[in-house]
């Protein structure tokens, strides 16, 4: 939120610049003046990044393993910014509904408890559902997601510490995704979901700071669906992979 509040205020300065430099100084002694010159060169290509960034795609680094095996920490993802409604910049209003999350979907929103901050998890319930997890199985409205074992998983956490888990392969309605569980004791939860809220969780169900941790992602929070993986400098084989 931070950037974006920025980028709009280099955007709208140089607009200004542009605008006057246009109606009023190109046409008097300040002509072919160098530094207004530079600064109005600025500003088409803030305002297509500006407009780019704000209503149709924004990039984002994975800065953590809590999406694993789905997304990898190093991994760069495109969020389609018009999937749940146009919002207005940097106030995240919104100006024109268009759709709502769908369970499974991998979603970017602003961190409930510091809204400066993004989070990235899988839509897990949906308003008004109730969710069970226990055991290491989510229960949606008393069904059991099924889960089927597809192998185990190694990676490190924090660079150094090896860790194994069981990587499953879950489904949610018509999304089909892998998770990651651990054999490490479990605590279970019960949730229903208020209106207007959804309950996010991590890939990485026993590393991931999520809903069972600080609450539901209030709607108004959203900031898009994740599509895609643009790059990754360690690992060339993830770009262009499709995330589901």
């Amino acid at each position: 939120m931070i950037f974006a509040a920025i980028l709009m205020a280099a955007t709208f300065i140089t607009g200004i610049i542009w605008v006057v430099d246009k109606a009023f100084l190109s046409k008097g002694k300040h002509k072919n003046n160098k530094l207004v010159d530079g600064i109005k060169g600025f500003f088409p290509v803030l305002l297509a990044v500006f407009l780019i960034r704000s209503f149709m795609v924004e990039p984002f680094k994975i800065p953590s393993g809590s999406m694993m095996p789905t997304l990898i920490a190093g991994d760069f993802i495109a969020v389609n910014k018009f999937s749940y409604g146009l919002r207005l910049p940097v106030f995240n209003k919104m100006i024109l509904p268009l759709s709502l999350p769908e369970r499974g979907d991998v979603f970017v929103f602003h961190y409930p408890k510091d809204p400066s901050i993004d989070y990235i998890k899988r839509v897990i319930g949906l308003p008004g559902d109730e969710i069970r997890y226990e055991n290491k199985s989510l229960f949606i409205n008393g069904v059991e997601a099924k889960q089927t074992w597809v192998g185990d998983y190694n990676y490190f956490m924090r660079e150094s510490q090896p860790m194994i888990a069981k990587e499953m392969r879950e489904t949610l309605g018509s999304v089909d995704h892998t998770i990651l569980i651990h054999e490490i004791p479990d605590e279970n939860y019960r949730f229903t979901v208020p209106l207007g809220h959804y309950l996010a969780m991590g890939d990485n169900r026993d590393n991931s700071s999520d809903s069972r941790v600080w609450g539901f992602v209030p709607e108004d929070y959203l900031v898009g669906k994740a599509f895609m993986i643009w790059l990754n400098f360690d690992q060339f084989s993830r770009i262009g992979n499709w995330i589901k």
